[in-house]
């Protein structure tokens, strides 16, 4: 039995010697060290042998295992190390390529309007304002001077949840909001920027959902000239230094006196053009002074205190500010037109 395991530990080693990949060498191994393998086989036969040479034959037994499992080992670390290499030297980079440059995502052209809106009036001493989408009818409308039964809500046809609560159809609650804050306090200059909500045509120049942004200035001895002043330091700045805005009578139920304020035409500069109907001018904004009946209803006494406001639709600032025809493109979520506006 000592020259059958002798014998077989020869095999087993020439064999694994030449062995050629990893498959080939777990067949070797489990044809020598399995349970039905070789070994196994001469080792059945150990219980025909005499007390005295078990030990012997068991000691030689497992010199045979224990060389045949080095060998086996370290062929295993030879090919796991020889994998590695091949695998390094298919994934290596060659670097002197050039270069795949990655694309980056950008602001929103609606979202980069809205800040830039923000930061213009930021600068002018104005705090940003929000507020909830969902609103109660009171600060919707009733607070804003329009009750329940005024004609001037069917300007604004809206999105009923219950009797009482609607989705938001301007962003004028916040400055209601802002006034109770406050609690009679003076100055108050915010801006309320947010989405908005109509049941508005769906086309090219109108959405269901839009965005606005609304400013409110309440103190003492504020008058119309302030609310022309700001206004035309805005459109500068928006729209360029050589903007002009002229202002022209409306009606708003919240102010009194209210006014359209339509800039010089960003196509032609005020010359005529099909942009402007060959009139020089595009309307971009409403405004007014706050109503006494608002002020009075914020708590604020409209014998001592004064005030203007004024709102605008983002949408319409970024279609004249990017010459955009079509307000669904903004919505579209398509890269061709995205990537016009990123600031990269």
């Amino acid at each position: 039995m000592k020259d059958r395991l002798e014998a077989l530990k020869q095999e087993a080693l020439e064999q694994l010697h030449k062995v050629a990949d990893g498959n080939h060498l777990i067949e070797l191994r489990v044809k020598y060290l399995g349970k039905k393998g070789a070994l196994t086989e001469i080792l059945r036969g150990m219980g025909s042998l005499s007390a005295e040479e078990r030990p012997v034959i068991g000691q030689v037994a497992n010199e045979v295992r224990g060389a045949i499992e080095a060998l086996v080992e370290e062929k295993i670390d030879f090919f796991q190390r020889l994998a590695t290499e091949q695998r390094l030297a298919a994934e290596q980079v060659d670097v002197t390529l050039p270069g795949r440059p990655m694309k980056q995502g950008a602001i929103h052209p609606l979202n980069q309007v809205i800040q830039d809106i923000e930061d213009i009036f930021i600068g002018m001493g104005y705090r940003i304002a929000e507020g909830p989408e969902v609103e109660t009818d009171y600060y919707n409308f009733e607070a804003l001077n329009l009750p329940k039964d005024h004609p001037a809500r069917d300007m604004q046809d809206s999105f009923y949840l219950t009797e009482e609560l609607l989705m938001r159809t301007q962003t004028s609650p916040v400055q209601v909001h802002t006034m109770e804050q406050m609690k009679g306090e003076v100055p108050i200059k915010v801006i309320c920027p947010g989405r908005v909500y109509r049941r508005d045509d769906d086309d090219a120049t109108h959405s269901f959902q839009f965005h606005q942004i609304e400013g409110l200035v309440v103190g003492k001895g504020i008058r119309m000239s302030d609310l022309k002043g700001t206004l035309l330091e805005f459109t500068k700045k928006m729209f360029g230094s050589n903007t002009q805005i002229r202002l022209r009578p409306s009606f708003f139920p919240f102010t009194e006196p209210s006014v359209e304020v339509d800039v010089t035409c960003v196509k032609c500069g005020g010359n005529g053009c099909r942009v402007c109907k060959h009139t020089g001018w595009l309307e971009i904004l409403g405004s007014g002074m706050v109503h006494p009946r608002v002020l009075e209803m914020s708590g604020y006494d409209p014998e001592i205190y004064s005030g203007f406001a004024f709102g605008m639709g983002v949408e319409r600032i970024a279609m004249l500010k990017y010459g955009v025809d079509d307000i669904r493109h903004f919505f579209s979520n398509d890269l061709r037109f995205l990537q016009q506006f990123a600031r990269i």
